[in-house]
């Protein structure tokens, strides 16, 4: 019963966090210090490192689009140490012809026994190179 709370708690967190990654910082208490990251341009371990990632988020959101939205379509436990957020990335490049970015993905975040994410896959529709075209494509 413990645990299922400590993972509704988790749910929340990201429910809360994901779609507004590009805004604000996120909850670092549901992670352990050595979380290991990958996606498809990044690889890396340690929660100081993860932060940069989040940091670096925001910062190119505000600096390369106009506008830049994280929708979060889905997250939900999926087995006893998974869980699985579904999501979209989608804006509109600060560029005159007004780019538009979109993919899709998911999350994998598996719990350690602590109930707590020491990974976080992420998984794109595409390839990183297809998502750079689209910056010059006209929107």
């Amino acid at each position: 019963m413990e645990s299922q709370l400590a993972i509704e708690q988790i749910i929340t967190t990201l429910e809360q966090d994901l779609p507004t990654l590009f805004e604000k910082d996120i909850s670092y208490d549901i992670y352990t210090n050595d979380i290991y990251f990958r996606d498809p341009v990044n690889q890396f371990k340690g929660k100081f490192n993860y932060r940069i990632i989040f940091w670096t988020l925001r910062f190119h959101a505000r600096l390369f689009f106009t506008q830049i939205y994280f929708d979060l379509h889905e997250v939900s436990h999926t087995d006893e140490d998974i869980i699985l957020a579904k999501w979209t990335v989608r804006g509109t490049l600060r560029v005159p012809w007004k780019a538009q970015i979109f993919f899709n993905g998911y999350s994998t975040y598996k719990l350690n026994p602590d109930n707590l994410i020491y990974e976080h896959i992420d998984t794109w529709d595409r390839q990183p190179g297809a998502i750079v075209r689209q910056f010059w494509q006209k929107g």
